[in-house]
């Protein structure tokens, strides 16, 4: 049986678990995915603690979700999780436009640092970093939004094609064209 498949079964049993009102089930799903939703939400708005509870509030409506709804069988919890993230930042930014800072903001330039890695022992990574940083700015949101799902969150194009609601194969041309995209932009500037 592929890992693929083994994912699968036991994303489909949790999801009954949890439809269910399993409490240790809906614990499952946060360690699984707390770290990720939260650094997916920083990286859109660059706040710490409103990212932390923004995260907790994508996991409140996301049990309150999945106990008030039936969900298909081709969606994965993950990208269920993720999907409602995006709208609870949709709505976060709607409703703070004049006082929001984010990574775009050139005025308030944001570091991000992962604080389990030691930067001061590679400098050259730390230069790549920050170079490549600056440069995701320039990238259109929805390319933006795309680069990080899949090489920061580690999502799959299927999840990320149900969390956008594209297919499969769009998500695959637009990860494509935000790549060239970016290294048009990393080569533009030596």
């Amino acid at each position: 049986m592929s890992l693929d498949v083994v994912e699968k079964f036991k994303d489909k049993k949790l999801k009954e678990k949890i439809k269910n009102k399993d409490q240790k089930a809906f614990e499952e799903l946060y360690e699984k995915n707390a770290d990720d939703i939260y650094r997916f939400i920083f990286f859109k708005i660059g706040k710490k603690d409103e990212s932390a509870d923004l995260s907790s509030l994508s996991f409140l409506k996301t049990w309150e979700y999945i106990q008030k709804n039936s969900m298909s069988n081709k969606e994965t919890l993950r990208a269920l999780l993720y999907k409602i993230t995006r709208n609870v930042i949709i709505d976060h930014y709607r409703s703070s436009r004049k006082d929001n800072i984010s990574l775009d903001d050139k005025e308030n330039k944001i570091d991000v640092i992962d604080e389990n890695q030691d930067v001061k022992s590679n400098i050259s990574t730390q230069i790549d970093y920050e170079i490549l940083s600056e440069k995701m700015m320039e990238l259109k949101n929805e390319y933006r939004e795309i680069v990080i799902m899949r090489y920061v969150n580690e999502l799959s194009l299927e999840e990320i094609a149900q969390i956008t609601g594209k297919k499969k194969i769009n998500v695959r041309v637009s990860l494509h064209r935000a790549l060239k995209a970016l290294k048009d932009i990393m080569g533009a500037e030596g």
